[in-house]
């Protein structure tokens, strides 16, 4: 049984072949665009696989961010009514595969939320706390006394603290504040 031939490549899809890249194939998105990156000598027939291939990951990776998104955000709302009720409610609360030297990060402005992927494997009570954190920059920009006093409300605030600095040690990361 012969395989099918591969679906013409969407014109959303920016290809960039590489000289250097020898062997990987990768993807992303870039707003409304998705950009695959791959080795020069691939043959077209082996591009449209490739985009193709991409494509439905990329699509996987969605739908599945798309419920855990949800449930950060309900679990960010959580948190909030039961360790700091006079915070504004978040507008989005999301995981997000960019963060290299934070664990989260907060825009007051637009009241948004990101959590960096990597805590996806670690314990929820240091998930917890990395979204008690950043709420508490809803109200308190800065990390000052206010902050602190705001975050230490999470019962379990040193022992996470503790817990993502001793990962950060053993990866030989030099992770920034939150």
């Amino acid at each position: 049984m012969a395989d099918s031939p591969p679906r013409p490549i969407p014109p959303y899809v920016d290809i960039r072949r590489s000289k250097r890249r020898k062997r990987t194939v990768s993807a992303y998105r870039d707003g409304e665009r998705v950009v695959v990156l791959m080795p020069d000598r691939l043959s077209a027939a082996e591009e449209a696989r490739w985009v193709e291939t991409m494509l439905q990951r990329l699509e996987r990776q969605r739908s599945r961010s798309r419920v855990s998104d949800e449930k950060l955000l309900a679990r960010a709302h959580e948190l909030a009514c039961r360790h700091l009720p006079e915070v504004p409610e978040p507008a989005s609360v999301r995981w997000v595969s960019n963060q290299n030297r934070r664990w989260g990060s907060c825009t007051p402005a637009d009241r948004s939320i990101r959590l960096s992927d990597r805590l996806q494997s670690m314990p929820a009570w240091v998930v917890d706390y990395v979204l008690v954190h950043e709420l508490a920059h809803l109200v308190e920009p800065a990390h000052n006394a206010a902050f602190w006093d705001l975050v230490h409300r999470f019962p379990k605030a040193e022992r996470a603290e503790g817990y993502l600095e001793g990962v950060s040690a053993a990866a030989g990361l030099n992770l920034d504040d939150f």
